[in-house]
């Protein structure tokens, strides 16, 4: 198996000659259209959206897919579940073969009906959705990237084992996502002889945690505080405690990806992520290397960056090897690493098991510190 790494050529122009609105394209040389779906104007979105592009660049730099180009089709979901359902038909009904997205629980979990319908399914690839409802959402539904199931055991081994703590609370969003990494985290840490003080929702959008910030400082009986979030409302809910005067360690997930941009308030945060950027393996460097070049001006890729840039890749190999078949190329991705060769990337090896969930994931924790996100564990 050819893997991406080597196929690494930043293009001067890109190729994406014969667009589907051009008459004179005949089958032998129309672009594949392949959908993106995720919020792309958000710290986790727009880092999808340029990942997808340079490899949908690079692609057609060297070739396209048996010659044709991939005509990227991208859709702004705003991370609204709703509209992710709008997208999703819009997607569908475009004559893409595949698609890319989405990124936050809520959106995919939403959209995943519209993919999966029996009538018109097209084979839909999360590169970010993490709750663990994603497994059961359907047999054209897959994800590249661990579960809660493996952020939030990840983040309680580590508060038990490796920092001795045995007393904890749990602020979470309470959509899917926060209610997700609120159970897991809960089970491993009470399994693990730790005990939960306190387990609190919030309203994702504008967080209003002032009680449970007094409650921290009045009861003081808690040695870390979890939060179960997304990068936006987490760092809300950061500041807070952090103004009302809570000194406690914090933790999160996958959610709060990017959070060390939010400045000093931030320091000492660990995150539980499925990719970091200095990851040393021979594909992550080419496509950092290939990123850092052509968007000098933005942050380090993030996990669903990487995922997006993968799957274009993986999709690439498929496709030339099967067609533009929905069905074949839901088949050949089911089994990938499960009966096929897995596929190598940037964010690391892409395998299938029967759920469309990968079988090994890689969950790597990161503190931040100066201002920048540390590895400090991974298995």
């Amino acid at each position: 198996m050819i893997v991406a790494w080597r196929r690494f050529l930043l293009p001067s122009t890109v190729a994406l000659a014969c667009a589907a609105t051009t008459a004179a394209c005949t089958q032998g040389n129309a672009p594949v259209r392949i959908g993106l779906a995720g919020p792309f104007t958000d710290s986790v979105g727009a880092p999808m959206l340029r990942a997808a592009t340079l490899a949908v660049e690079q692609i057609n730099a060297a070739g396209g897919i048996n010659g044709r180009p991939i005509e990227l089709v991208a859709r702004d979901d705003h991370g609204d579940p709703d509209t992710a359902v709008m997208v999703a038909t819009a997607l569908q009904a475009a004559g893409v073969v595949a698609v890319i997205g989405h990124v936050y629980s809520g959106a995919t979990l939403a959209a995943a009906p519209v993919y999966n319908d029996p009538a018109h399914p097209v084979v839909q690839l999360s590169p970010s959705s993490s709750a663990p409802r994603v497994t059961t959402a359907g047999e054209w539904t897959f994800r590249v990237c661990p579960s809660d199931l493996q952020y939030g055991t990840a983040l309680a081994r580590y508060a038990a084992n490796q920092l001795g703590l045995t007393s904890a609370s749990v602020l979470y969003a309470n959509n899917e996502y926060g209610r997700g990494l609120r159970q897991t985290f809960i089970d491993e840490f009470v399994r693990l002889g730790g005990r939960i003080e306190d387990v609190d929702p919030y309203a994702p959008v504008a967080p209003d945690v002032g009680a449970y910030v007094a409650r921290l400082l009045r009861r003081k009986r808690s040695q870390v505080l979890v939060i179960g979030g997304n990068e936006a409302d987490a760092l809300a809910v950061l500041r807070a405690i952090r103004g009302g005067g809570v000194t406690l360690p914090v933790m999160g997930g996958d959610g709060l990806e990017g959070l060390e941009a939010g400045g000093p308030v931030t320091e000492g945060t660990y995150i539980a992520l499925g990719y970091l950027p200095s990851q040393a393996t021979p594909p992550n460097r080419a496509f950092v290397a290939g990123y850092r070049a052509r968007y000098p001006a933005a942050s380090d890729p993030t996990q669903a960056a990487a995922a997006s840039y993968d799957i274009l890749w993986m999709l690439r190999e498929i496709i030339a090897r099967v067609g533009t078949d929905r069905t074949r190329i839901r088949d050949a991705v089911a089994a990938v690493g499960n009966g096929a060769p897995a596929f190598e990337g940037a964010g690391g090896t892409i395998a299938f098991d029967a759920n469309g969930d990968l079988p090994n994931p890689n969950v790597v924790l990161g503190r931040v510190a100066g201002g920048r996100l540390v590895a400090v564990e991974s298995r």
